[in-house]
Order: C-alpha cells, then structure tokens, then sequence
C-alpha cells in the first residue's frame, strides 16, 4: 500500500495551490455590493473562464499537432501530468478528451466572459447564456467519463485519497453541482419572465 508522501508530493501541492489560487482571485474579483446570488454566479464564472484559459488551455496546447503531455516537460504540462496521474487519458492525448477541451476552451471559455460582461451590465440575457454554458458542462461531463463507466474504468486510477476524491471526485463534481444550480435559478428567471409576459399580452385582448 503506498504512503502519503509516495502520492502528494511538491508537483501536487503547487498544482493544489495553483487552482487554489484562481479561486481567491475569482472570490476577490467579484462586486461587493451584488446580489447574492448575482455574485456567486460571478465566483464561478471567474473560476470557470480561468480554469479553461489556463489548466485545460496547457492540457490542449501540449495535446495537438502529436504533442503529448507525458513526453513533454516544464513546469506547465508537469501541472498536467499530476492530474494524468488520476485520469490516465490526460498524458496521452486521448482524442475524446481533446475534442471536449477544444470545445471548452474556444467556446465555453469565452462564452463565461460573455456572461460576466452581461453581469456587469445588469443584462438579464445573460440567463440565455448561462442556460447554454451550463448546458456544455455538464455534457462535457458526461462525455468525459460515460465512456470510462461503459468500458470498466481502465483510465481511472484510484487507489489513493488524493487521486479518487479530490482529483476524479471533487474537481469533477463541481461541475456538475454548479452548473445544476444555476441551470435551476436561470430556468426560474426565464420562466417568471415568459409568464409574466404571457399574461400582460392575454391581459390586452381581454
């Protein structure tokens, strides 16, 4: 069985404290004086846009053109390989895998920029845009590992802590959790609105 330091080691903590950090940007960044709920979409979508633009954007870069992430070396694609530890198909370019990540990098990324933009204007078409974001994270999600669940996890490693709940547990189920939620308030928006509209217009034939 192997120990604490055989599987946390220094790449794992500054890869830790990397994520770590854009979450203290994001929760910096966001207005004071927002609604609640406007500023916890705000954290997110920081978190959200980062993360694509940096960690899955190194992922992506060391990934095409017959790169690979596992014979390339520096201190970005070592961030990568640390998370390949857990998820196997990450340090050999898997091409599922890719083909999600250009997606969320080119799209999703910008489409969470849109959305805070939308945010600072008070623009309640953001909740369009953020039924679309969520919409692609959670797909992403599926089609990340729905073929893994299919074929017996064979690019699954989880035979420690680190790797099963922190790295193929937590960091994946936030984006699940989130999207959810701000799927289920954004439906809510919507709906109120169409609603309300839907009776002021019935209201002006009666």
């Amino acid at each position: 069985m192997s120990t604490f330091t055989e599987w946390f080691t220094p790449t794992s903590a500054y890869s830790l404290a990397f994520v770590a950090s854009i979450g203290v940007v994001a929760w910096v960044s966001a207005p004071k004086n927002a609604r609640p709920m406007d500023r916890f979409t705000w954290i997110w979508m920081v978190f959200d846009a980062l993360i694509h633009f940096s960690f899955e954007a190194i992922f992506l870069y060391y990934s095409v053109f017959g790169r690979q992430v596992n014979s390339s070396s520096g201190i970005l694609p070592e961030m990568v390989k640390e998370y390949a530890l857990a998820d196997l198909r990450w340090g050999f370019a898997d091409p599922t895998v890719v083909s999600l990540e250009i997606l969320t990098v080119l799209i999703a990324g910008p489409v969470a920029c849109c959305i805070l933009k939308l945010l600072t204007a008070n623009d309640p078409a953001r909740h369009y845009w953020i039924v679309v974001l969520c919409t692609m994270e959670l797909y992403g999600g599926w089609m990340t590992f729905s073929p893994e669940w299919l074929t017996g996890s064979p690019n699954l490693v989880t035979s420690n802590p680190l790797y099963l709940w922190v790295y193929l547990f937590f960091m994946n189920f936030v984006w699940v959790a989130i999207p959810f939620y701000l799927l289920y308030d954004s439906y809510g928006h919507i709906a109120t609105s169409l609603r309300t509209l839907q009776a002021i217009k019935t209201g002006k034939k009666d």
